[in-house]
């Protein structure tokens, strides 16, 4: 699908909550909506053209996972809201494609909102894109801002019938899809891993041509990456402590799993955040060091000219009564010995290794 004209959406002041106002840049041209409909024995698959044919489509599996592209219609989530039941704030939040991740109980569903991440393929600062969840008693609502392949492979297993997706519930289907959420850090941190590495090894062998630009730029990622991650843990914290009706038991056990792969996550992020502050404390440190090595050659200099700068001051006054301006060989004399001075403080500073 083609990327729609990049077009700045803010939201105006003064507006009463729950006024649905996009938020943000529209990242395709028209939201579509798929649904995928399922039971133990049978799967539907249905890409609606309108939304109109989406809403009016009566199921007739125990779940259904409805999955929207695009966030910038505010027409597409009013008629989703008024069709599943969603609070004004949460298709509030959902048009917003800068929310904070966070967790929200609304009684008869859960709301989910998080982030994906990717690197652009030619370099460049990290990439996020919002994505909301919203869990039911026999549905989940989807919401992307672009199609990013993070839930392919939860779709591949219900269409195989591959593990238990399709003899679940719901809340296994959303558990599918947060692991899967998660599996996708695991690829973004792989990737954002080998920069340091790289940009580390650049330093190392003294390459520093934009070397700090390239490490203020991770440790910028890497605070995206720990702002999205973090509440993340928190979320799944919460939802393995039993307290939502709508999460049932045997879910919980897979929650704590993802719950694992987070922290795994979170820890690998750390390091990777450590040598970041290591990498920018070495480039300053290496910066200092040659700035001192620069001083000291200076210095030395400073120091050989200094002595042949007084002998040169002192024959230069203009008295009568100076017995070495009528000898003979005098500037001879005066040059060999600023010349002896000279070599003989470049030697020394050279068994000193100051030069």
């Amino acid at each position: 699908m083609r990327h729609a004209k990049v077009k700045q959406r803010v939201p105006t002041l003064g507006e009463p909550p729950g006024t649905l106002l996009p938020v943000g840049d529209a990242k395709v041209e028209a939201s579509s909506i798929t649904l995928l409909e399922f039971g133990p024995q049978e799967l539907c698959e249905t890409r609606f053209e309108t939304v109109a044919a989406g809403l009016a489509h009566q199921s007739s599996q125990p779940v259904r996972w409805l999955n929207v592209y695009g966030l910038h219609d505010a027409g597409v989530m009013q008629a989703i809201g008024e069709r599943f039941g969603l609070h004004p704030l949460v298709q509030e939040d959902i048009l917003n494609n800068r929310q904070r991740p966070k967790l929200e109980d609304y009684g008869d569903y859960l709301f989910i909102a998080t982030r994906v991440f990717d690197f652009p393929p030619n370099g460049g600062h990290l990439r996020y894109s919002q994505m909301y969840l919203v869990i039911g008693k026999d549905f989940v609502l989807s919401f992307q801002e672009k199609p990013t392949g993070v839930f392919e492979a939860v779709r591949e297993r219900l269409r195989s019938s591959r593990g238990s997706l399709r003899s679940k519930g719901a809340d296994y289907l959303a558990y599918g899809l947060i692991d899967a959420i998660i599996d996708d850090y695991f690829g973004v941190l792989s990737q954002f891993t080998e920069h340091v590495e790289r940009t580390d090894q650049m330093l190392l062998h003294g390459r520093e041509q934009g070397v700090l630009h390239k490490v203020q730029r991770l440790k910028h990622d890497c605070l995206k990456l720990r702002r999205s991650i973090l509440p993340l843990r928190e979320i799944l914290l919460t939802l393995m402590r039993g307290e939502y009706r709508l999460i049932q038991p045997d879910t919980q056990v897979y929650l704590r799993d993802a719950y694992d792969h987070t922290m795994h996550v979170i820890e690998s992020l750390e390091m990777s955040r450590e040598m970041v502050a290591d990498m920018l404390d070495l480039y300053l440190s290496t910066q200092s060091h040659r700035l001192n090595l620069q001083m000291r050659v200076l210095t030395v200099f400073s120091m050989i000219f200094m002595p042949l700068t007084l002998i040169a001051g002192i024959y230069g006054m203009n008295f009568e009564n100076m017995p070495e301006l009528h000898w003979h060989y005098g500037y001879f004399a005066v040059l060999g010995l600023m010349a002896a001075i000279a070599v003989g403080l470049i030697w020394l500073f050279s068994r000193r290794n100051w030069i």
